[in-house]
C-alpha cells in the first residue's frame, strides 16, 4: 500500500463542479497536501481543511494528496477522496455527509412521473441544478452512461448528491447496474434518501424479489421502514414478452418503463422516429402496466435538437396510454409535462361526466347517459384519473365541484 498512487475524479478544460485528487500513502512526514485551484484565494485554506479532516477520518496519518479543484463542493470533494482512499483501504468507514432539510421529502406510489431527466452518475456539474427544470422524476445513472472503469467512483458520488443535492421537489431516482452488480449498488443507496430504484434490462419477476430482498436487508440493518419504489426497465423480446409478470412482481412496483435502443438491438433493427417497429413492445407494455395498475412509462427520445420529433412522440406516446417519458436533456421536460398533461377539453369532459354519474347515484338510477352516450363504470374511472391528474398539476382545485354548485 506504501507508495501506491491511485486517483479518481475528472479533469480537462470541460470539466466544471468536480475535482481530480491524486493519493499516494507515506511512510511517515504526515499529511502532505498540494492544490492547485482557481478560486485557492478565496477557498483554498477551506478545500485543504476538508482533505485534511477526510484523510484523518479515514484513519490516514502519512499520504501525499493532490487535489485539482474546478469547482467541486465539499459532497463532490468527499466522494472523490473516499474513492481514491477505498482503492488503498477497501474495508474503510465511510464520510457520509450531513443531510440538507430542503432534500428531505417523501414521495408518493402515485405521484405524477410524465418526465423522468437522467443525469450520468459521474458528472457532478449536471447534477447541482437538475431540480431547476420542473422534471418530475431526476435519474442519477450509475448504468450506461458511467464507463466501467468510473463506476465505484459513481456509486460514492451519487450517494453523497442524494444527501447533500437540493432536487426542488423532485423525486429522487437512481438507475443501478445491471444485475448482480446493481445488488451492491444497493448498499450506498437504501440507507441515503433514495425515493425509486430503476432496475435496467429486467426480464423476470424474480430480479424484483432480489431487489426487494436486498433493500429490505439493508433496511434491516439500519432501521429504516420507508418505501422504496421500483421501476423496472424493459429492454429486450423475452422482457416485453413478460411485461405483465414484472409489472405485478410486488407492490412496490410503481411504474414500468421502456428501454427501445437495447430492445431494437435484441431485436436486430433500427430505431425509428415512426416506431413502427416497437408499436407492439409499446403496446404490450401500456396493457401490461394497466392490467397490473402501475404506470406505463415511455422510452427516451434520443435526439434532443430534434423538438418536433419529441412533441410528434409523446402525443403518439399519450394516445395508447403511456403516462411519462424518459428525458435526456433538460430541453425536453417541458414538452413532456405540457403534453402529458390532460387538455382543456378533457378536464371539461371528465367534469360533466363525474357530475352527470353521482347525480345518477343520488336518485337511485341504474342506468346512466350524458347526451345520447351511455355513460359506463370504466369511462368514470378514466374521468376521474383525468381529474386528479389535474388536481395533481395544479390546473384545477380538489374542490373543483363547488365550481358547479
Amino acid at each position: 500500500m506504501v507508495g501506491k498512487k491511485v486517483s479518481s475524479g475528472n479533469r480537462g478544460k470541460t470539466v466544471r463542479g468536480d475535482c481530480y485528487v491524486t493519493l499516494e500513502i507515506t511512510d511517515d512526514g504526515g499529511l502532505d497536501i498540494c492544490l492547485d485551484s482557481k478560486v485557492s484565494a478565496l477557498y483554498g485554506e477551506k478545500i485543504l481543511t476538508v482533505g485534511r479532516e477526510l484523510l484523518q477520518h479515514f484513519g490516514i496519518r502519512h499520504a501525499r494528496l493532490t487535489i485539482e479543484d474546478f469547482g467541486a463542493f465539499d459532497f463532490v470533494l468527499a466522494a472523490r477522496i473516499e474513492a481514491a482512499a477505498r482503492q488503498l483501504i477497501p474495508d474503510l468507514s465511510p464520510y457520509l455527509p450531513e443531510f440538507i432539510d430542503e432534500n428531505c421529502y417523501s414521495t408518493t406510489a402515485d405521484r405524477m412521473r410524465f418526465s423522468r431527466l437522467y443525469l450520468p452518475g459521474n458528472s457532478p456539474k449536471m447534477m447541482i441544478n437538475a431540480g431547476i427544470y420542473g422534471a418530475h422524476g431526476v435519474i442519477l445513472d450509475l448504468e450506461d452512461s458511467v464507463a466501467p472503469t468510473k463506476k465505484d467512483e459513481a456509486l460514492l458520488l451519487v450517494r453523497n448528491a442524494l444527501r447533500q443535492v437540493d432536487f426542488y421537489g423532485a423525486e429522487r431516482m437512481v438507475r443501478i447496474n445491471q444485475l448482480p452488480r446493481g445488488l451492491d449498488d444497493l448498499k450506498e443507496l437504501v440507507a441515503h434518501n433514495v425515493h425509486l430504484i430503476l432496475l435496467p434490462k429486467c426480464e423476470s419477476g424474480d430480479q424484483i424479489r432480489q431487489v426487494n430482498d436486498k433493500i429490505y436487508e439493508l433496511q434491516q440493518q439500519e432501521g429504516l421502514t420507508d418505501t422504496i419504489y421500483l421501476m423496472p426497465i424493459i429492454e429486450s423480446a423475452l422482457g416485453v414478452i413478460k411485461a405483465y409478470e414484472i409489472a405485478s412482481a410486488a407492490k412496490n412496483v410503481v411504474a414500468v418503463a421502456l428501454g427501445l435502443e437495447d430492445y431494437c438491438a435484441d431485436l436486430g433493427v433500427k430505431r425509428t422516429v415512426e416506431s413502427r417497429e416497437s408499436l407492439y413492445a409499446k403496446s404490450s407494455l401500456v396493457n401490461a402496466c394497466h392490467a397490473a395498475g402501475v404506470q406505463p412509462i415511455d422510452s427516451v427520445f434520443s435526439d434532443f435538437q430534434d423538438m418536433d420529433g419529441l412533441l410528434s412522440t409523446v402525443q403518439q406516446a399519450k394516445s395508447i396510454g403511456f403516462q411519462g417519458i424518459g428525458c435526456i436533456h433538460p430541453a425536453q421536460v417541458k414538452i413532456a409535462n405540457e403534453t402529458f398533461l390532460p387538455s382543456s377539453e378533457d378536464i371539461s369532459s371528465a367534469k360533466k361526466i363525474v357530475l352527470c354519474f353521482e347525480d345518477a347515484e343520488k336518485k337511485g338510477l341504474g342506468v346512466v347517459s350524458l347526451g345520447s352516450k351511455m355513460i359506463d363504470p370504466p369511462v368514470v374511472e378514466r374521468s376521474i384519473q383525468t381529474i386528479n391528474r389535474a388536481i395533481s398539476s395544479g390546473i384545477i382545485l380538489k374542490d373543483w365541484r363547488l365550481e358547479n354548485e
